[in-house]
């Protein structure tokens, strides 16, 4: 009986999808546009505006497809949402490990 609970476990995990890391070097480039809002360094250059920098990476992924899917409509969407829009998956978990790398 364990050994089908053993290979039932591996089996859901195998199986789950992976939350392949972005390129934080192709994000770099890619996030140069968030630096007018969001600092350079990932520090907020704007009272109100989040800092980037260190951010947990799923973190930041969910909430720019959440923007670009405009399910986030706080006070910050009308600048996110077109800023989301122009990325593509791969473009936002980029940009994602490049501010998530950051120390």
């Amino acid at each position: 009986m364990k050994k089908v609970l053993v290979i039932a476990v591996l089996a859901a995990v195998m199986s789950a999808p992976s939350m392949a890391a972005g390129d934080a070097a192709a994000g770099k480039a890619k996030a140069a546009v968030c630096a007018g809002c969001h600092g350079a360094n990932g520090i907020a250059v704007i009272p109100g505006y989040p800092n980037l920098k260190g951010q947990n990476e799923q973190y930041l992924v969910n909430s720019l497809k959440a923007y670009k899917n405009k399910e986030r409509n706080g006070p910050m969407a009308m600048v996110m949402q077109p800023q989301a829009a122009m990325l593509s998956d791969t473009d936002m978990a980029n940009v994602a490990a490049y501010f998530s790398q950051m120390k």
